[in-house]
């Protein structure tokens, strides 16, 4: 009886989309690797619109139930725009696409090397990945023939601005730096809305992080020096005590439709050391970990300081590790009134 499950084919006429599925310190990573069309463009902005415009529906399908959740995150791989390039990535969210992920860079990388899509040079695999940001150069470190952990050097990272505030409904006036690291965050120090980094106020965090979202984004504009496509407020980074001793904070990243990052968020570790550095509060080749809300860690660092239009930026260093969970073929029927997918939050 299993075995005739087993073999059992899906008609024809059903789509058939494969991946490889992993998670980055905690943080789920759908990487899609057969059943969509190919997307045209020279640049991967390009792509990503033309892929909002033509297929967002498969987006739906593949992040949303009942194939995924409200939190759920996956990337398409492209050929490379840059000659510098092995591939270029599209990452996907419950509400649409990001500029750039960090915790994607991380599982991207592991896959990549992992499934042999690129070749595995131990000690270190060096792989060049275009993303809607721009161009990031990831290293896989390998040993006893898998990846141990990867760390990348993420596109230039600023200030934006500094002790700004914002009046919330509900919450008063608050106060916010904004900072970029391949997509524009509002830093909250969590102790000042009344919560903590940790599990039990991960509803509170949802709605105080959405809120403040929110009435930053009604107030103020949010100029990217040079893309248009990336001039927006992605999220919300909730800073606080660490939860291991030897961590230097910990960060809990609102973004999308009220997605929680459960790994310290690449992006936004990448334009916390921005800060840091605008502060002065980092030595140059300072390395400091944080922590995420389940207590995993990613590691920092300045590798190098930099312009960036007319900001003073810096090019970040971060660290983490992923791991495969699964492979899988989905199937879309396409008489099923729910192939679109939904999403509960």
């Amino acid at each position: 009886m299993l075995s005739k499950m087993h073999t059992w084919q899906p008609p024809e006429n059903w789509l058939r989309i494969t991946t490889i599925d992993a998670h980055t310190e905690g943080e789920p990573f759908r990487v899609i690797t057969g059943g969509l069309p190919d997307l045209p463009g020279d640049t991967i902005l390009a792509r990503r619109r033309y892929m909002q415009t033509h297929w967002d529906h498969l987006r739906t399908s593949l992040m949303w139930e009942p194939r995924g959740h409200a939190d759920m995150y996956g990337c398409i791989v492209t050929p490379p725009v840059s000659p510098q390039a092995d591939f270029g990535v599209l990452f996907l969210h419950n509400e649409g696409y990001s500029s750039m992920c960090g915790h994607g860079i991380i599982g991207i990388a592991t896959v990549a090397v992992t499934a042999s899509m690129i070749d595995m040079q131990a000690p270190e695999t060096k792989i060049g990945i275009d993303s809607p940001a721009g161009l990031v150069t990831a290293f896989a470190r390998v040993a006893d023939d898998r990846v141990s952990s990867v760390y990348f050097h993420n596109v230039p990272s600023f200030v934006l601005a500094l002790a700004e505030t914002v009046q919330v409904p509900g919450l008063g006036r608050i106060t916010y730096d904004l900072a970029y690291g391949g997509a524009f965050y509002a830093f909250v120090d969590v102790d000042a809305v009344g919560l903590t980094n940790t599990p039990k106020d991960f509803a509170a965090l949802v709605s105080t992080g959405m809120a403040i979202k929110r009435a930053i984004g009604a107030q103020r504009s949010i100029p990217h020096p040079f893309e248009e496509d990336l001039s927006f407020l992605y999220g919300t980074i909730f800073t606080g005590p660490p939860h291991h001793k030897t961590s230097h904070s910990s960060h809990v990243c609102i973004f999308a439709q009220g997605e929680v990052d459960r790994s310290p968020t690449g992006t936004g570790v990448s334009a916390r050391l921005a800060l840091l550095h605008a502060r002065h509060a980092i030595r140059g080749n300072q390395s400091i970990e944080i922590d995420s809300i389940i207590g995993s860690r990613f590691s920092g660092c300045i590798v190098e300081t930099t312009t960036f239009g007319s900001h003073q930026a810096v090019i970040p260093e971060v660290e983490g590790t992923a791991h495969i969970t699964g492979r899988h073929e989905f199937l879309i029927d396409p008489k099923d009134p729910l192939r679109d997918g939904f999403v509960l939050r």
